[in-house]
């Protein structure tokens, strides 16, 4: 049903056909990678959180991305808690592996990390455990109907500059 409310909320501007379904599973990072063919930076992944009220926040980031915690009580005034499995499906109305910021079951506050600005084109999930599409960043705000983008995870940038030095050697 999950990928069936995301399918229907793409409609709206006619890119449910875009939404990828695949044989393999693209239930974590490196198997979505594995199965789209992309570094595993450039799948989008959405963390479930506590907010501040009953509803959920959702925080898309790049696959490599980590949150910070110290960054996100400095932006949100509360100590990140992930949610349960079980808490993830009743405010998302996706199972852990295929949690998007579509089609959602509530009306959820969405954050974009500035972890994912470094790409054009993204993969996030799309409600089940082996699909996915590929969007811009402008798109991924818009689709999701983001708040804003926000600066909570780490470790990405290391990555990013680690390549960069590991190129400069060669």
């Amino acid at each position: 049903m999950s990928l069936e409310s995301v399918k229907a909320h793409f409609k709206q501007w006619n890119r449910e056909m875009d939404v990828m379904e695949f044989e393999t599973s693209s239930a974590t990072v490196d198997e979505a990678a594995e199965t789209i063919g992309v570094m595993p930076a450039r799948i989008a992944k959405t963390l479930s959180f506590r907010g501040s009220e009953d509803n959920a926040i959702l925080i898309v980031a790049a696959g490599d991305a980590k949150v910070d915690n110290k960054k996100f009580r400095q932006k949100f005034g509360f100590k990140p808690r992930m949610l349960s499995p079980d808490e993830v499906l009743e405010q998302t109305g996706h199972a852990i592996g295929g949690v998007c910021p579509f089609g959602l079951k509530n009306d959820l506050e969405v954050f974009l990390d500035v972890s994912i600005q470094r790409f054009e084109t993204l993969f996030p999930a799309c409600g089940s455990t082996n699909s996915a599409i590929e969007l811009s960043k402008v798109e991924l705000f818009q689709y999701s109907s983001a708040v804003e983008w926000v600066d909570v995870c780490k470790g990405w940038e290391e990555e990013a500059l680690l390549k960069v030095s590991q190129q400069l050697k060669v």
